[in-house]
Order: structure tokens, then sequence, then C-alpha cells
């Protein structure tokens, strides 16, 4: 079996899931020409039609309607390589498939993040659904006594999405991490559980009809055909494009009719319906951490309807949807699971996540497909970076930021904390450092549903390394080098009054200053000005708060989120949610000034006034900074709009515009 590029675990791993790193003996029907299929799992940014061409390749070896061997495992990395020290395992458990090829196109990016197993339930395999819960249980306990540190990550989809939750009811006590894709227990609810006498009354040439009409189903080769005329590309290169997928479409039904034959499709519906409502009774059992994706455009499955239902049931469960995608969610262009770990921050190595070490920055493709969405805000706001050299001297970009961390870069909060915009990326793109913002953990978690936004609206964020806002978490970024951005005013400061713009709402506790000085980091105080040439506060929290009805609802937006800061009093304490009136104004420009370095060390750890000077140096730096660009864009003649537009039509968009002189 080598020679497909998959090798199968040992035969006893069917029983205690152990692991043999040799090929079993037995296995798979013999493979086709497929051995160059390791080498061709290289680059993930490739086309559709060759991700589900390598699927078509590997089914066609995996799919054998004569074959009732026991369901088993096998691995899609390749024997020479294994994962990363400390990944944890992935069992992939099908859908009603049953090949476990379902991942193929993410095997590669997952094989360096995770020990990957696939399940193979052969196609005439009889196997009963308790018993396949029970198989992967076995697998389960096995390598939760082998590795009893490590979490254990269920990925399933529609079918294993059932067998999945079964096993975290009936395992409450083992850490896993489901990731769940178009789950099945929406079957109840699906044109499916109608089929099956429909199935058994149509005559015996429904078995070569039937895989025809699933082969059509919008989602899957029919979708790409249609999408070619909408591109709107030369009429040869459309017509060659149509015509490998109606080559696609052909090979896809010939592989459905192996696969469901009549009464392979009626044990499967027997299959979905028993794990549905399995899955379905057991519920209120699943603790596990759980995520959700739902394709809106599912044609099988009610998905779009059931990741809400779920996220009701589940106390641990976050939903993330894809409105145009059909059910094989894995296979289709544009989902990078990797990418949607990292985004939803659903990766950890041991019990508890660490926002430190099981960190893992975006890729070239990542950075650029999240920051790609910014960049008509980057042409409107002008944002122009300036920073401050060790001999004083100030200079355009970053250069004057220090490259060897721990670096804390303490700054001002402005309106809507529209400071996360620009200068995460900034960083990546000039000097390839990746910022580390703390944030308010509602960016992270909820504690209950009600009137604030879903945490997905925050993915970006996260896949750019914000953390949640703790002296925990800024202990651990300051031990490992980190270069830290920190907002003392928090949304106080980001949520201000009228009239406030620009004025420091910190509280009196200098407790980062002795946090950097432990590790003897470099703190550099910066500002951020330009929220005023954007948006005015009408509108704002006391005005709000007049209205009894209005203060009623803020109390309980805010009761939504995690505390933070509730034990300090007065004005730094008051992180009430709450969404400012503002109105836009004709936009201008943005400016991020950063100071110099403040270097810090065991004198500010020991003594605590000492701590408060330097603290008070600080806060008075970024004021510094706020009054020097305030004076300064008076005399820059770009700060208005249309300058900076009429400059890139003569320069070229990537074109660095000019601002004032310093």
């Amino acid at each position: 079996m080598a020679a497909t590029g998959f090798h199968m675990l040992s035969a006893v791993g069917l029983c205690n899931g152990e692991k043999h790193k040799q090929p079993l003996g037995v296995t798979l029907p013999p493979p086709r020409r497929f051995s160059a299929f390791s080498s061709r799992l290289v680059d993930y940014e490739q086309p559709f039609v060759k991700g589900f061409w390598e699927y078509l390749e590997a089914a066609k070896d995996f799919i054998r309607p004569e074959d009732n061997s026991p369901s088993r495992w096998f691995s899609p990395l390749e024997k020479s390589k294994d994962p990363c020290d400390g990944a944890p395992l992935l069992l992939f458990l099908p859908g009603i498939d049953g090949n476990g090829l379902g991942l193929i196109r993410q095997h590669q990016k997952l094989g360096q993040m995770f020990d990957i197993w696939c399940l193979h339930i052969p196609a005439s395999n009889r196997t009963s659904f308790t018993d396949l819960v029970a198989m992967v249980e076995r697998t389960v306990k096995s390598e939760n006594q082998r590795s009893p540190g490590k979490p254990i990550y269920l990925v399933g989809e529609s079918l294993g999405a059932c067998i999945a939750l079964a096993v975290a009811a009936c395992n409450p006590e083992i850490d896993l991490l489901l990731i769940l894709s178009n789950p099945a227990t929406s079957y109840g609810n699906s044109f499916l559980q109608h089929l099956a006498p429909l199935v058994k009354a149509l005559p015996d040439q429904f078995d070569l009809a039937f895989p025809s009409v699933l082969s059509l189903i919008p989602g899957g080769p029919l979708k790409r055909m249609v999408a070619h005329w909408v591109r709107g590309l030369p009429e040869m290169e459309t017509a060659a494009n149509i015509f490998q997928d109606l080559v696609i479409t052909s090979t896809l039904t010939s592989i459905l009719a192996d696969t469901f034959r009549r009464e392979t499709l009626l044990w499967k519906l027997k299959l979905l319906d028993a794990a549905a409502i399995f899955a379905n009774a057991h519920l209120h059992l699943v603790q596990a951490q759980t995520l959700i994706l739902s394709s809106g455009n599912d044609q099988i499955l009610p998905s779009k309807f059931e990741g809400k239902r779920l996220r009701k049931k589940l106390p641990k469960c976050e939903v993330r949807s894809f409105k145009d995608n059909g059910h094989c969610l894995f296979l289709e262009d544009g989902i990078d699971l990797v990418s949607i770990i990292k985004a939803t921050s659903f990766y950890r190595r041991g019990s508890r996540q660490d926002y430190v070490s099981d960190y893992i920055p975006p890729t070239i493709s990542e950075f650029n497909k999240s920051y790609g969405v910014n960049r008509l805000l980057e042409v409107i706001m002008g944002p122009v970076f300036l920073s401050t050299t060790k001999d004083g001297k100030v200079v355009r970009g970053l250069g004057g930021i220090p490259s060897e961390g721990p670096v804390l870069l303490v700054g001002n909060h402005m309106l809507l904390a529209s400071d996360k915009i620009s200068l995460p990326g900034q960083f990546v793109h000039e000097r390839n450092i990746n910022l580390r913002p703390l944030v308010h953990p509602m960016m992270f978690t909820r504690l209950r549903d009600g009137l604030l936004p879903d945490v997905s609206v925050y993915d970006m964020l996260r896949m750019m390394g914000s953390v949640p806002i703790s002296g925990t978490h800024l202990h651990n970024l300051l031990s490992a080098k980190s270069h830290i951005l920190l907002f003392p005013g928090g949304i106080r400061e980001a949520l201000h009054r009228k009239g406030e713009e620009y004025k420091l709402m910190w509280p009196e506790k200098a407790e980062f200053v002795r946090a950097a000085a432990k590790f003897g980091a470099k703190i550099v105080p910066f500002c951020g000005v330009g929220e005023d040439d954007f948006l005015r506060v009408v509108v704002d929290y006391n005005d709000q708060i007049k209205v009894p009805l209005v203060k009623e609802v803020l109390k309980r937006v805010t009761a939504e989120g995690p505390e933070v800061r509730g034990s300090l009093e007065g004005e730094e304490g008051n992180q009430d949610f709450h969404m400012p009136g503002v109105i836009p104004k004709w936009p201008g420009r943005y400016y991020y000034y950063f100071g110099k370095e403040i270097k810090t060390g065991a004198e500010e750890l020991r003594d605590r006034d000492k701590a408060k000077e330097v603290y008070a140096e600080v806060k008075k730096e970024v004021e510094r900074c706020i009054k020097f660009v305030k004076q300064r864009r008076e005399e820059d003649p770009y700060r208005p709009l249309l300058p900076r537009l009429h400059y890139h039509l003569q320069h070229g968009l990537l074109s660095q515009v000019p601002t004032f002189p310093f």
C-alpha cells in the first residue's frame, strides 16, 4: 500500500486504537496508477479541478462494491514524515460515502499540525452505528491513555459528525475537540428521510439513474460549469474548462454508482437515521469544545439552520457559516480547514489554550486574504507611520521599532478601535513582525447570546495574533520575546464620549511596567491620530443612559461578555459596551507616531515608586506624540482624501503618499 501514498494502520488498531507505523498486510484493493500522489499534495492554493481529480483518483482505489472488509483507519501522511513534536491526534470521520478521503485537499497543511488518521468504511460494510461509535471510542480511549495531556480532534462530516457527537457524549472525561461539517443531526428535517420508501418502489433501472442525479447536485461539478460562463473567459478556455468538468461529472457518476447501489443506499439511509436519532438524544451530554461548519447551499441536508440549532443545544459551541458552499465542504474551492482553525483559535496541543506556544502565524496567502478586505479602507485612511530611532531621529515608516523582543508598544485607543485596521498589517508588511495585540476577551467568547455581534466578526484579528487581555497572557508573551500591542485605556477610550478625543483613560496602577521590567522589555510609547477627521460623536454613553430602556439594554449587553477591570472605580473601570452615535465626515488621514523606546530592568521591578515614574513617563510621551501629530498634520497637503487619490492616480495605488515635514 505504500504506492498509494496512504498507509493503513495495524489491524490490532481496529480493536484498541493502537497505531503501527508499518503498512498493513491486509488491505485495500490493489492500487491503480497512484504512485505520485504524495508529491502532488504540494500546492494547496491549487485550483478545484486538480484537487477534485485527486479525490476521484483516490476514490477509485478505495471503493469496491464487493469489498465487505472491516472498517479501519489509514494515515494519509507519508510514512517518512512525522508531524511536528507534540502534535495532537486528528481523527477524520467520513460522511455517507465512507471512503475517508473527504480531507484530501487539506492533508498536507493539516499534517504540519496534526497526526492524522482517517476512518475508511467500505461500501458494502454493514457495521451498525453503535458499532462504529464503539470502534472510534476504543481508539479515542487508547490514544488518550497513551498521551493523557493531549487533546484529540474529531473532524466529522454529516454521518461522521454524528459519530463524533456520540463519542463525545459517552466520554465527557476525555479532552475532545469537535469540528463538525454539515452534521447529519438534521436528517429528520431533510428530504433523505423520505427517500428510502421511494428507492424500494422504483424499478431496477434506478441503480443507474440515481448516481447521475447526485452528480448534478449544486456545489459539485455543475456549479463549476456554471461559474465558467460567469467568469467571462475566452470561448476556447471556457469550452476546455467545461469539457474537463463534464469528464469529472462522468467519473464521479461512475464512483457514485459503485458507492450507492440500491442495497447500499438503503443501508446508508438506515445508518443516517440511527445516527441522527442517537446523536440528538445525547446532545445534552456533550461537553466538548465544538466548532460547526455550516454550508448555506447544502442540497442534501438543511445545514444552514442546523448549525444555529446546535449552537443553542451545545454549551461550548461556535458556528461558522459558508453561504455559497455545498454539502462536501472540504472539497470545495476556497475552503482551508487550517485557516479556519487558526482564525477561530481552535488549535491547542495541551489541556489548555496557550496563546504563545499554540499560536501559528498566518502564511503569506492567509495574510493577503485577511488584509485584502481592508485594502480600500487603507487607501481611504492613507495612514502615515513615523518612528523614532535610538539617536532620537524621526523617520518615515517603522524603522525605529526594535527588531528584537520583548517589545511593548503602548498607546491610545482611537474611536471604535479603528487603529486595529492598519497597525498589525503594516508591521507584517514592512518589518515582518507579527504583532500580538492584547484585546478585550469578548472577541473570543460570550457568556450568553444576545445583542453583541457574533465572535466570528473578529476572526481576522485572531488569525493575526490577537490575545485576550490578562496579566498571565502579558507575562507569557513577554517571556516569548513578542512584540505586544497594548492599549491601557481599553474600550473606555475606544468608545469615548463627546469631546474626549485623544484623552487618555488609563488606570492608576503601573502593572504593565513591572511586567515589562521582569523581562527587561523595551516600552515604545506611540499615538494614533485621525479619528476626528473621519467621525464625530453626536450621541454618547451619557446621552444613552438617560433613557431608562436604553440603559437597561446596555447593562444586558455588557453582561453578555467577560468582565474587564470590574474592580476598578471611576471612569477607568467603566467598560460598558455601547455603540456611540456617530456621523461621518469628509475623510482626512490617519497618523501613527512611535516615540523613543524606554528601557526597563530590575530597578522598576523592585521599586514600585520607580515603576510609577516610568509609567508616568510613558503616558507623558504618548501625550507628547499626540500633540506633535495634531500640530504638524496641519502642514500636510495630502491630509484630505482628494489630493491623495490624485497622487495615487499619478504614481500608482501602491505608492507612498508624502506627508508633513518632520
